[in-house]
């Protein structure tokens, strides 16, 4: 936490009188780097202060950018969701969303769609078919249609982020990820890119590389009224600029280690179909396994959280898990 942010804005958000509309009761969420707010018609979401390898909330003007990056990258494919950020202001030490006083924090005001419609909970509840894939196959096909790509996007085409990955997990090996598993990975991919080097430069040549969503997996999937595809990445572009093959790839990964292979083949098969882009096949084991391996990283880093160590052993499964997913992928992959 630094000095600029106030812990009893939080608190304040936990109080009906805060808001500009009638509210009866909130519920509380956090993840990694957000507060969100849920009051059953809207939900809120503040950024913490926090400060990892590929982002930086440190700072009010930080964060107040980050959202309104939020609501611009999601209104791309979530139309109806994003309603705008709003000052939060502190007048003689009352702490209120809008109105008079001193701008203390922003807050990223949305509408809130039912939690038990979240995909990930509709995949326990086994309540997600081959028809709805096949509509978020359709979906996601026409969102990277029209997503934007240009020079400066097309220059992270043939970086894939590897080297960065494989140094920042060097000091979880034989803690998350095996040292044979590392070794493994890092030699089945340095092969794979030199071997496919014209392929790679034939996907910027065919616009393949876009302004993707960076984050395509069953968190970021409502299935309501319609499917809300939602929470785009807005704090590193580099992890939206991507191979569309790679966006498609982590929903896959994300149905594979859920438990639903057949789901993830149809998904793929349904978006070639739509696409006509029939040289994913011989991309998708490689993508699976980056984003696997992104989820292993990712899961690891809470390893260096001030957080209780139940929390912490929870992280450290799902990293193991993830880490031996990708470490499959690879081993899919040609022999060097």
């Amino acid at each position: 936490m630094n000095h600029e942010f106030k812990a009893e804005v939080v608190d304040a958000m936990k109080d009906p009188k805060t808001y500009d509309e009638k509210v009866e009761r909130i519920k509380t969420v956090q993840t990694y780097h957000s507060y969100i707010f849920l009051t059953g018609k809207y939900a809120y979401k503040i950024k913490k202060p926090v400060k990892y390898p590929y982002f930086d909330f440190t700072t009010l003007q930080k964060r107040k950018e980050t959202l309104e990056k939020e609501v611009e990258l999601n209104k791309r494919i979530s139309e109806g969701i994003y309603l705008g950020v709003l000052p939060i202001k502190d007048f003689d030490g009352r702490i209120k969303i809008g109105g008079e006083g001193k701008i203390v924090e922003y807050v990223l005001k949305m509408r809130e769609i039912p939690q038990e419609t979240i995909m990930t909970r509709l995949l326990e509840e086994n309540k997600v078919d081959k028809k709805i894939i096949g509509e978020l196959a359709r979906i996601i096909a026409d969102f990277h249609s029209k997503a934007k790509t240009d020079e400066k996007i097309e220059k992270f085409g043939s970086l894939f982020n590897w080297r960065e990955n494989f140094e920042q997990t060097e000091v979880f090996k034989n803690r998350t990820i095996t040292e044979e598993q590392f070794n493994f990975i890092k030699e089945k991919i340095s092969f794979f890119i030199k071997e496919n080097k014209g392929l790679f430069e034939k996907r910027i040549h065919d616009k393949k590389i876009r302004d993707c969503h960076g984050d395509l997996y069953s968190d970021s999937i409502f299935i309501s009224d319609r499917i809300y595809i939602f929470d785009a990445v807005e704090f590193n572009d580099r992890f939206r600029f991507s191979d569309v093959a790679s966006d498609i790839a982590f929903l896959a990964m994300d149905l594979d280690v859920k438990g639903k292979p057949e789901l993830s083949e149809h998904l793929t098969q349904k978006y070639i179909e739509f696409t006509k882009d029939f040289e994913l096949k011989r991309l998708l084991s490689f993508y699976k396994c980056y984003r696997a391996y992104i989820r292993g990283k990712v899961n690891s880093f809470k390893l260096n959280e001030a957080t209780p160590e139940e929390e912490k052993e929870k992280s450290k499964g799902l990293a193991r898990k993830y880490f031996e997913l990708s470490y499959k992928y690879a081993s899919e992959l040609a022999e060097p």
